[in-house]
């Protein structure tokens, strides 16, 4: 059962902001330390992308576990109390990501998430971001 009214919680989670999180910050600070230029949130793409490195032809989801239901994450889950309303936003959120991705690696992008668990770490976040880069290209 929730603490709190139905209202309160409402203006609680509206006040979780959608862009400039956390760990995009944490994510876009390590890019650009190991230096990376990018765009953020760049409108005319599908789900205009948290980063977008144009020269790499690569596109960085920042998604956070709860909200995109990143599967066995200890962030991620459903609340004890509204379970179908919870149950059913993040699975449409999972199927807009998945129609997204699916939209950019058509316009020829190559596309990765980047989980806000992965973040909680510098040393795991730059592994990531140095597996994503040294698949395919070199760094100039």
């Amino acid at each position: 059962m929730d603490r709190l009214t139905k209202d309160k919680r409402s203006w609680n989670m509206s006040r979780i902001p959608s862009k400039n999180t956390i760990p995009e910050k944490t994510v876009r600070s390590a890019l650009f330390r190991q230096g990376f230029r990018f765009r953020i949130n760049k409108k005319g793409l599908p789900g205009k992308p948290d980063i977008v490195l144009a020269k790499y032809k690569t596109i960085i989801f920042v998604n956070g576990c709860f909200w995109h239901g990143h599967q066995n994450c200890k962030k991620a889950g459903y609340p004890k109390s509204n379970t179908d309303f919870w149950k059913n936003k993040i699975e449409n959120n999972i199927k807009r990501d998945e129609k997204e991705v699916f939209e950019l690696k058509k316009l020829g992008w190559r596309v990765y998430v980047i989980w806000e668990c992965q973040t909680e770490e510098i040393e795991v976040l730059n592994k990531i971001i140095n597996s994503i880069f040294s698949l395919d290209y070199e760094r100039k």
